[in-house]
């Protein structure tokens, strides 16, 4: 009974590590991809500057 006790004991250990592991990569990511250069350029107060060329066309 013991040894089966101190097997479930080590099993919950290795998997409470996995999980942890995992959630720390999923983290990781996240934040990874929260501070990646953005695709665009965007301009000191947050918003993206207009296209001169497409726009400019437009409004003629």
């Amino acid at each position: 009974m013991k040894k089966l006790l101190a097997l479930a004991a080590v099993a919950g250990g290795v998997f409470f590590v996995i999980k942890r592991n995992k959630d720390a990569k999923a983290e990781a990511d996240l934040w990874r991809e929260a501070t990646a250069p953005a695709e665009t350029a965007v301009s000191p107060n947050g918003s993206t500057p207009a296209k001169a060329s497409s726009d400019a066309a437009r409004n003629n």
